[in-house]
């Protein structure tokens, strides 16, 4: 063998191990795919999302879901064709793991963290729909409670679940009018609504499980629309009063805001 032959057997042998370890070796990346839905007006694990004590509450029909995506844990192990399969999947996603797990940080502490920003979460939900309806935090007691759920991003639909529980459209009316409405996007105490990320998948998740009306941030419109399944209705929010009178138009028939 020539040692130009040589040469470019030892370049190839190199290049096989190469890709061998791309192949196979764990990438920094997470798969992300459509998680479980939970409707605030009703029960989850046998307890009632949304209990409000020191006023009336109401009958409600319809549902106000929350919606969720799932993900690998932080330390597993995901390999190039978990991210082929995932490039090819319409109920996929693959992204790096910095974004899913910004903190980094063991399962555990992935978890508290998780459950710290839910608690806030309900804190700035309940206190947008107690300033909403006039009601003071000292007399009227909300107690929000969706096991095995972390983030912030159920914000939005707490607080109309609230609303909805204890007055309505104000007028003796569901907020939902009867429809199956699902919605994402953070919130703080003065109603506004913040992008959370995920929106693809969240939107398959609210389709899987009855919605006809999905509310999105407004800033991830572009997101919203790439992927919008059928017979999904999208609705764009900047604010609490923002969805509040879409759902009003909505009820109507009224023309509706949209991405």
């Amino acid at each position: 063998m020539s040692s130009r032959a040589k040469i470019l057997a030892v370049c190839s042998a190199v290049v096989v191990a190469l890709l061998a370890v791309a192949l196979f070796a764990p990438l920094p990346i997470t798969i992300a795919y459509p998680g479980m839905t939970a409707n605030v007006l009703g029960a989850n694990n046998g307890q009632s999302v949304i209990t409000v004590t020191g006023t009336k509450t109401r009958p409600t029909s319809g549902q106000l879901r929350m919606v969720t995506i799932a993900a690998t844990a932080p330390n597993a192990d995901v390999h190039f064709s978990d991210v082929w399969k995932a490039w090819w999947s319409r109920s996929e996603a693959a992204m790096p793991r910095s974004a899913v797990y910004p903190g980094g940080g063991s399962v555990q502490q992935v978890t508290q963290q998780n459950l710290n920003e839910m608690k806030q979460s309900q804190q700035a939900a309940t206190a947008a729909a107690l300033k909403h309806m006039g009601l003071s935090p000292s007399q009227v007691k909300v107690d929000l409670k969706l096991a095995d759920v972390g983030g912030p991003s159920a914000g939005l639909m707490f607080t109309l679940g609230i609303i909805d529980r204890v007055q309505g459209d104000g007028k003796g009316n569901d907020l939902t009018g009867g429809r199956t409405i699902a919605g994402t996007g953070t919130i703080d105490q003065s109603g506004a609504v913040g992008a959370v990320g995920g929106v693809p998948l969240k939107e398959q998740a609210a389709k899987r499980d009855g919605a006809t009306v999905f509310l999105t941030p407004k800033d991830e419109c572009s997101d919203a629309k790439a992927e919008l399944p059928a017979g999904l209705k999208l609705i764009p929010v900047n604010t609490l009063d923002d969805a509040l009178s879409s759902l009003a138009a909505l009820r109507s028939g009224a023309p509706l805001p949209s991405c």
